[in-house]
């Protein structure tokens, strides 16, 4: 059945959309929830069995694969009562149902649904047949899960290091493979060879006769090339990737994956011309994998979307990227957080937000994963942070141990946000014979990582009035740029209504277009590696540098040529996006002239 929604919900950090699906699953729409953090989903689930008054038994950390019964037993609280809430919204009463109405209501104008319960109710058919129709078209919104590849750290018991099924990562995906749910697992920050071949060990990930897969595969990507390469590394395991879900490599929120220059038109235009290749090279490896493993073999071609998500705001854009590059579905993600009716958000916290400007929204290097993390500028995580180093005990106690991935000191690994890992940091730093400046710039980049595994969390055990005493009341938040240009709360009818073109919930006027911010975020970013090697560049360095600038200056070319071509998109700002981008081109040509100079 097709999507009721042209857009969805991404993750955002750890707990923002932990319980996304029981508020807008029923309305038809996707969103996706982390299983990073097992604590905060278990805490999650004694919540809702409370609320919904089913029986509630805890499961321990003493309990063997703790994590992943957890996981499991989330996810299928979430199917039931997602379920049972879309169920309540069928059974309706009179053709007058509220919930009903809401639903059609949040749909696109031009959607097929829409349109036909319209002409029904104008024509005034009676309530059986309505209700037969509704029961019949309405579809639910999917429970899709995240899980971070790369978090995958090994786990002990009685000091002894467990099989690598305990990892973190693998973990949770086998606690939502033996979950109820039929929805898609989200797979970000790259490639893990040894999780994507331990998803083959379940079968709900492999195709019927019919082609249909109950779970499926969905890869967070930045560029056509990786896309491919790990579409065809699964393939070779008889699984298919249903959906590639192109991230803009920085307009985005969390951690941002730069790509080396390549901007988000240029490859969802790479997408849309060689997705057939994608789709018949791809299928012709997992056929030959699931013949030689003697599984069963769909008779029906398999289904393959392309979607995109970051920094988007206008309808205009949602339209044209939908229709431009032929896409499934857009990524809304930083202005749900402003949306209390579809994301869990403190009160603080989403005023902080409604508050923010450019300036308060940054690209930091607070991430102990070593990726840069867009964040704002006075989070309280961040602000805790500062106290910590101002009575010179620097770092976190580091509850949680998630990101516990350094090894250069401990076999079972540590945070490089934590207190242990940045005292000894810190002291194998001041036996180093170095300049002062260097020794102080060194230091700064220790105690600059910030515990974000809690901090992402914190903000939902805030909002459900739970224990902060373990994990202190330090919020993290990750916003992508694209906040800024909103300063409100906002119900879900009305963020439905500002997708769709029908309101504008943005009271700024001056919000760049989608496309010239990206490019000017990735002229900065270029701007900040020149003046990084510039000291004391190699060879290799400066091809990474010139092969970063020639994909620039061909993304601007592509960018100019759509503008002016493109009659019927962007029309009232012709003029404006390329003046925009004329004026990009020219700082990146004053960069360029430095990279000639090295």
């Amino acid at each position: 059945m097709k999507n009721a929604h042209s857009f969805h919900i991404p993750v955002m950090g750890i707990g923002f959309t932990i319980d996304s699906p029981l508020k807008v699953a029923q309305f038809g729409i996707d969103s996706v929830i982390s299983l990073v953090d097992d604590i905060l989903v278990e805490k999650m689930r004694k919540i809702y069995s409370e609320k919904f008054e089913i029986p509630y038994q805890e499961i321990s950390d003493k309990v063997d694969d703790f994590r992943a019964k957890r996981i499991t037993s989330y996810l299928n609280l979430l199917h039931d009562q997602t379920e049972e809430k879309f169920n309540q919204l069928k059974n309706i009463t009179s053709k007058k149902s509220k919930a009903l109405k809401e639903y059609m209501h949040m749909l696109p104008e031009y959607s097929s649904l829409k349109k036909e319960f319209t002409k029904l109710t104008e024509e005034g058919v009676d309530f059986s047949k309505m209700k037969d129709w509704v029961h019949k078209n309405l579809t639910m919104g999917s429970i899709d899960v995240n899980i971070m590849t790369k978090v995958d750290k090994g786990n002990y018991r009685n000091k002894e290091l467990l099989p690598i099924e305990y990892n973190d990562a693998h973990a949770a995906l086998r606690g939502f493979s033996e979950s109820k749910l039929s929805s898609s697992l989200v797979l970000s920050a790259g490639m893990n060879p040894r999780l994507y071949s331990y998803i083959s060990n379940f079968s709900d990930f492999f195709p019927d006769e019919k082609g249909y897969i109950k779970k499926k595969i969905i890869l967070k990507v930045s560029d056509y090339r990786s896309a491919f390469i790990q579409g065809k590394f699964l393939a070779k395991k008889g699984l298919w990737v249903s959906e590639y879900r192109v991230e803009s490599g920085l307009n985005c929120g969390g951690h941002a994956f730069a790509t080396d220059g390549f901007l988000l038109g240029p490859v969802l235009k790479e997408f849309k011309e060689h997705k057939e290749t994608l789709i018949s090279e791809t299928q012709a490896l997992l056929m030959n994998a699931l013949k030689e493993a003697n599984k069963v073999l769909p008779t029906n071609n398999l289904k393959l979307k392309i979607t995109t998500q970051g920094g988007v705001g206008t309808d205009e854009e949602h339209s044209f990227l939908m229709k431009e590059y032929q896409l499934d579905s857009v990524g809304w993600g930083s202005p749900f957080l402003l949306v209390p009716e579809a994301t869990s958000v403190d009160d603080k916290t989403m005023e902080k937000l409604a508050q923010a400007k450019e300036a308060d929204l940054y690209l930091s290097n607070t991430s102990p994963l070593g990726v840069p993390f867009n964040t704002l500028k006075g989070n309280t995580k961040d602000l805790e942070k500062q106290q910590f180093i101002d009575k010179d005990r620097p770092g976190s106690s580091c509850p949680n141990k998630f990101i516990a991935l350094n090894h250069e000191f401990k076999d079972s690994g540590l945070c490089t946000a934590s207190r242990e890992y940045q005292h000894l940091k810190i002291k194998e730093l001041d036996s180093l014979e170095l300049p002062l400046d260097e020794k102080k710039k060194k230091h700064n980049q220790i105690i600059e990582k910030s515990c974000i595994c809690v901090g992402l969390s914190t903000s939902t055990l805030i909002l459900n009035k739970m224990s902060t005493k373990k994990t202190g009341v330090g919020v993290s938040v990750c916003p992508g740029p694209n906040m800024a240009y909103y300063d409100k709360v906002i119900s879900l009818r009305g963020i439905t209504d500002h997708i769709y073109g029908r309101k504008n919930m943005m009271t700024r006027t001056d919000r760049p277009n989608i496309f010239v911010k990206e490019l000017s975020l990735y002229i900065t970013h270029l701007q900040e590696k020149v003046a990084d090697v510039k000291m004391n560049i190699d060879k290799k360095q400066l091809r990474s540098l010139l092969k970063f600038k020639k994909n620039l200056e061909a993304g601007i070319e592509y960018y100019s040529d759509l503008f002016l071509n493109k009659k019927a998109s962007f029309v009232n700002q012709k003029e404006t996006l390329l003046n925009a981008l004329k004026l990009e081109q020219q700082k990146l040509i004053l960069i360029s002239d430095e990279i000639e100079k090295m």
